[in-house]
């Protein structure tokens, strides 16, 4: 594997936890591996292990992209990431304000479902 692939897999293991990665891991197979080492490479390797931004910045980012551009299935894993990357609940609503003033209100109302019930699965006062 390459160094961005490992560099990849460390940041992906410190901002999702290792069991998350050891469960994708594990899951994947002869039509995903190729799918799973790109963005093990591109966006962890890459992305998310740059230091020009903080984490709880690219994660308050991460959020907002995702919601504004409807893919709402990823959400509640970055949630839960909030715990390792240091974005608050108040981070989160902050960032799906943005998109529901530049993306759109239902997207953001959306989200805002799936991290209220994120933060009430991990256990935090939502």
């Amino acid at each position: 594997m390459s160094d961005r692939y490992e560099a990849g897999m460390r940041t992906r293991r410190r901002i999702l936890g290792d069991a998350h990665v050891d469960r994708a891991e594990q899951a994947k197979g002869e039509l995903d591996t190729p799918f799973q080492d790109l963005i093990t490479e591109a966006a962890w390797g890459h992305v998310w292990s740059s230091d020009a931004i903080s984490d709880r910045e690219r994660s308050m980012l991460t959020i907002a992209l995702l919601a504004a551009l409807g893919n709402f299935e990823e959400i509640a894993m970055h949630v839960r990431a909030t715990a390792r990357t240091g974005a608050s609940q108040r981070d989160v609503a902050e960032a799906l304000q943005h998109v529901a003033i530049y993306a759109g209100v239902p997207r953001a109302n959306h989200a805002l479902k799936i991290a209220r019930a994120t933060f009430a699965e991990m256990g935090e006062q939502t």
